[in-house]
């Protein structure tokens, strides 16, 4: 897609996360000018508060649904329909699609089949049947931020545990006192610490200092891969992307159809072949490239590996 690419962003706030919107605009900068930008939900709701914060600096027009009965929204529906008539009235060249909720399916199947383009972006529970419907499908949580920093709620999320854990373990070693059955409670947000001693004088002592370990060991490995991005995306290993059968069946069909003669494959044609029968993307499977994956799994022989002329043959070929 060119950079001058129309692209209509309409938001499912109901069922998307605010705190990642910045990555779904850097990712829809590569592909073209974000023209339509609409984030649908009741507004009146506290819940949506999140998203209501970075509307307008972001310039997404909130489009109000009130839900017609408690405990059931509208807000897919409204976009369906805005969808429809911005596709047949303003004519964009693809469509983003920020929305976890399978109901979108036929929609994106709808659009497609008029010729423009569907990028989906969830999280990663999200159906497989929204997923595959998608020119392309982005797990969120595999992506990292543009500014390569962890979001400030989640940081602060993680402090507050660590520093809630150190009142409670703190709390936890002052009682040594033998045979005397004590309790004594710390809170710490919503968490209320007790500890018993019992007839061993070191025992509390011994049981608190490996709580305090385990209990600040998440936290720590939190923090820091946080520094790097949040979350950070898990690389699937060699063992899990050969067990995916799904995967290696469309890796295999998009070398076979792209080979020459001799067998081998060029990794940019191999690219253009998945692209254009599914929604793959190597970096939810906590890839950059396509070649990195498939150097990984190790299911194929690989030429002139890290070059533009990188091409790879799949050796049951012969």
């Amino acid at each position: 897609m060119t950079d001058d690419a129309r692209i209509a962003l309409l938001i499912d706030a109901d069922n998307a996360r605010a705190r990642r919107l910045d990555v779904i605009l850097n990712e829809l900068a590569g592909l073209g000018e974000t023209t339509i930008r609409r984030a649908y939900g009741n507004w009146t709701k506290s819940e949506l508060k999140g998203w209501q914060e970075i509307l307008h600096e972001n310039a997404i027009r909130p489009m109000q649904q009130f839900d017609p009965s408690k405990g059931k929204n509208a807000s897919d529906m409204a976009l369906a329909v805005d969808a429809v008539e911005i596709l047949h009235t303003q004519r964009p060249d693809a469509f983003a699609i920020v929305s976890s909720d399978s109901d979108f399916t036929p929609l994106v199947m709808h659009l497609r089949e008029h010729g423009v383009a569907v990028y989906g972006f969830g999280d990663s529970k999200t159906p497989a049947p929204f997923q595959s419907a998608c020119t392309r499908f982005l797990v969120l949580d595999r992506l990292s931020a543009p500014s390569g920093q962890a979001d400030a709620t989640d940081a602060t999320d993680t402090t507050d545990v660590a520093d809630s854990t150190d009142e409670a373990t703190t709390e936890a070693t002052s009682t040594r006192s033998p045979r005397r059955a004590t309790k004594k409670a710390t809170t710490a947000g919503k968490a209320t610490v007790a500890t018993v001693a019992d007839d061993d004088a070191d025992a509390p002592r011994r049981t608190a200092s490996k709580a305090t370990k385990a209990a600040k060991a998440p936290a720590k490995a939190t923090r820091a891969s946080a520094k790097n991005g949040n979350p950070p995306p898990e690389r699937a290993t060699r063992a899990q992307l050969r067990g995916d059968n799904r995967l290696v069946a469309l890796l295999r069909r998009a070398v076979e159809s792209a080979a020459d003669d001799s067998g081998w494959a060029k990794i940019g044609t191999v690219g253009q072949r998945i692209s254009n029968q599914s929604s793959f993307d190597s970096r939810n499977y906590g890839y950059a490239k396509l070649s990195k994956l498939i150097e990984a799994s190790e299911l194929f022989e690989i030429r002139d590996a890290g070059s533009p002329d990188m091409a790879v043959r799949d050796p049951r070929a012969g």
